[in-house]
């Protein structure tokens, strides 16, 4: 259990945090959402004790022990993975490499056989026979390959450092789960496996995360940030977000009668305070008035983005035509004789473990890249816009965000680009900030106000949430789905999945014996994610096409 009391924050004149009081208890998974900057991350800093605090009390339960997702991926670079894994449990890990430096003496004293009966029962009580194994199994849900257990943290790449410092803070079964965006780098697979992993954990989780789907899954409670406040719900996600909107529209509604009843109290007092039959009663409404607080009434901080695509022109039968695409990225085929039609109506998306095969597809046919062989044809009345994963080469000038922008309207007058930006929260001095500064979820908001813009009907999307707080995910989502045009894209945000697409395809990769196919060989099918998950037959197709992997994964 962790407790906090009237904890404060403050930097300069923003309060951060003021008079917060919570508590937090074993059995339950708590959420920790709220606007960008508004301390999410900072607030589990201070239950963790990394960062301090202005006022209050953090306290835990005697004895119990606090595991953090490091968020710092080259701390490890010199231990092997399964090391790092264990060094989760401190305590534990202590006690592994004292052990082992007594059982490496070669003088090996009365003393020391003493000090390793005593560490032989301390390293037993605390599960380190089992500790490799554990470490193993938790390595392999998060969709590491046993080949990589042994290697150095070194000689993986970003997505699999992740996965091993997510097992680091897993490991050890801890009273105290602190988990700052623990998704990020993960596929759908493997954050399913974690779903169930903390559904099933007995201490007590705090989370923060931008995954609806995730926190939907994990979470039985959401702390929301709002205004230096912390205010505690029962439920998930979708519980808060649906007693948010009611307590918003209720505190809106105050507000207008506050207002109102302000208005008619100012006109009392300005008719009758020289009426000397009528001063009393003036003055007794003056102080009505100076009692009724208009500026304490919270609605809340969180601004929503507007991302509406509207298609200058309606599209035909004929939209995407691809015909035996291949290609190679960094000398090893990414696509093999892949061919697709795309027909109107069709919101597609790519999933599957091979994400270059999925980006090299959108890169191709949007004319970023060339393939080696293969032809893509676009209909006649098609107009595309595309939203690539790499997207820094657009921002390298020190344009303003306005000057940026007008590159890409029809219109050059700047009230009209200005109203596009004011969609994607850029408003006054906002709009005038160099592009070259931006951070990435400002480029995001840029890159979907340029989109905007185009009127094309047809938009390529390659993991657009990315970067993106739930807002803007929110709205992002909301304007795909009543986008009346064709739409492909991929994501690791299953929720957005799910409400976008209506037809699922799957690039799955070459066997080592061939007989999954190269990298290009497809499972495609007209239905929403949900089903095409609990498709029995896809389920077939999809174990015979990762025989020769580990684990299947999406």
């Amino acid at each position: 259990m962790i407790t906090v009391t009237d904890l404060s924050l403050a930097f300069g004149e923003r309060a951060l945090f003021k008079d917060v009081n919570l508590k937090f208890t074993p059995g339950n998974c708590y959420g920790i959402i709220g606007a960008n900057g508004a301390g999410k991350s900072t607030f589990l800093k201070i239950l963790s004790g990394e960062a301090e605090h202005d006022k209050g009390e953090i306290s835990v339960g005697k004895g119990e022990r606090i595991a953090v997702l490091s968020q710092d991926h080259f701390a490890f670079e010199e231990y092997p993975v399964l090391e790092t894994v264990v060094m989760g449990f401190p305590k534990l890990y202590k006690i592994q490499k004292e052990r082992e430096a007594i059982y490496a003496k070669e003088d090996f004293s009365e003393a020391d056989g003493l000090r390793a009966a005593e560490l032989e029962a301390d390293f037993a009580e605390l599960g380190g026979w089992e500790a490799e194994a554990q470490a193993s199994q938790l390595l392999s849900g998060l969709g590491l390959d046993e080949a990589d257990h042994p290697k150095l943290m070194s000689e993986l790449d970003e997505s699999r450092k992740v996965r091993v410092l997510l097992a680091q803070a897993l490991f050890g079964s801890p009273d105290i789960l602190l988990l700052d965006e623990p998704t990020n780098g993960l596929d759908l697979e493997s954050i399913s496996w974690l779903e169930e992993f903390l559904m099933d954990f007995p201490n007590t989780v705090i989370v923060v995360s931008h995954d609806r789907h995730f926190l939907n899954a994990v979470c039985t409670h959401i702390c929301d940030i709002d205004f230096g406040r912390i205010a505690l719900y029962s439920g998930n996600y979708d519980f808060w977000y649906q007693m948010s909107q009611m307590l918003q529209r209720q505190a809106r509604d105050q507000q207008k009668r506050n207002e109102e009843k302000a208005r008619e109290l100012r006109e009392f007092i300005q008719r009758f305070a020289s009426n000397a039959a009528k001063s009393r009663q003036a003055t007794s409404r003056k102080k009505v008035l100076e009692k009724l607080d208009l500026d304490n009434v919270y609605v809340t901080s969180r601004k929503f983005p507007y991302a509406g695509f509207k298609p200058e022109r309606e599209i035909g039968n004929n939209v995407l035509r691809i015909e035996k695409l291949n290609f190679s990225f960094e000398g090893t085929p990414v696509l093999k004789d892949f061919s697709l039609t795309v027909n109107r109506n069709e919101k597609i998306a790519f999933v599957g473990i091979e994400h270059t095969s999925k980006s090299a597809v959108f890169d191709i046919v949007c004319g970023d890249v060339k393939a080696e062989s293969g032809e893509y044809y676009w209909g006649q009345t098609t107009a595309f816009s595309y939203f690539p994963k790499e997207n820094s080469r657009f921002f390298n000038s020190t344009m303003s965000i306005t000057e940026w922008l007008k590159q890409y309207s029809p219109d050059e007058d700047e009230t009209y680009v200005r109203s596009f930006l004011g969609r994607m929260l850029f408003s006054g001095d906002e709009a005038l900030k160099p592009v070259n500064v931006l951070s990435g979820g400002e480029k995001v908001r840029c890159m979907l106000a340029k989109m905007m813009l185009s009127g094309a009907n047809v938009l390529v999307f390659d993991d657009p949430t990315n970067h993106l707080d739930l807002e803007a995910i929110t709205a992002l989502n909301e304007g795909l789905v009543a986008f009346p045009g064709v739409i492909l894209f991929n994501s690791h945000d299953y929720e957005f999945i799910n409400s976008i697409a209506n037809r699922i395809i799957e690039i799955v990769p070459a066997g080592s014996d061939g007989a999954a196919g190269a990298p290009g060989a497809v499972i495609d099918r007209m239905m929403p994610f949900d089903d095409y998950l609990k498709d029995e037959s896809v389920k077939e197709l999809r174990a015979a096409a990762y025989r020769n992997a580990q684990k299947v994964r999406i």
